[in-house]
């Protein structure tokens, strides 16, 4: 089964932080840390991820810290997760799979891929800001 690590929590916990800051300022590490009550070993790691794939700036030095790239109303869940997860697959069936063609399960499981992935990438952060977390609201 599909779980959310702990990395792919804290990612979207820390975007979620940056997103009700003031977008122009940067916000220290140190900051986030203590509101979100994660270490800052490990969120330097988390948020290395993030910066690397340009979902984050950062800066360091005096005054730096990181805000977002672009407006929360342009992030999904689903491209956090990615991020920070192998994959959103309950099921990863290879294609050299030799009973793929007779597989009477994988049209099931590919469905359900597709609902779990739709439904995360179907999320924003700005949804989630607004309490409306894919429960119809953009539906």
């Amino acid at each position: 089964m599909f779980l959310v690590s702990t990395k792919g929590r804290y990612a979207l916990r820390v975007m979620l932080d940056l997103a009700v800051q003031d977008s122009e300022k940067f916000v220290p590490l140190r900051e986030i840390a203590e509101r979100q009550g994660i270490s800052k070993k490990y969120l330097e790691a988390v948020l290395k991820i993030l910066v690397d794939n340009e979902f984050l700036k950062g800066v360091h030095g005096r005054g730096g810290g990181y805000k977002l790239t672009r407006q929360p109303s342009e992030y999904t869940v689903g491209e956090i997760f990615e991020l920070t997860e192998i994959t959103l697959s309950v099921i990863d069936c290879p294609d050299s799979c030799e009973r793929k063609s007779e597989c009477l399960t994988l049209p099931m499981w590919e469905r359900f891929n597709k609902l779990t992935y739709d439904f995360f990438y179907g999320i924003t952060l700005q949804d989630i800001l607004d309490g409306n977390q894919g429960l119809g609201a953009r539906d």
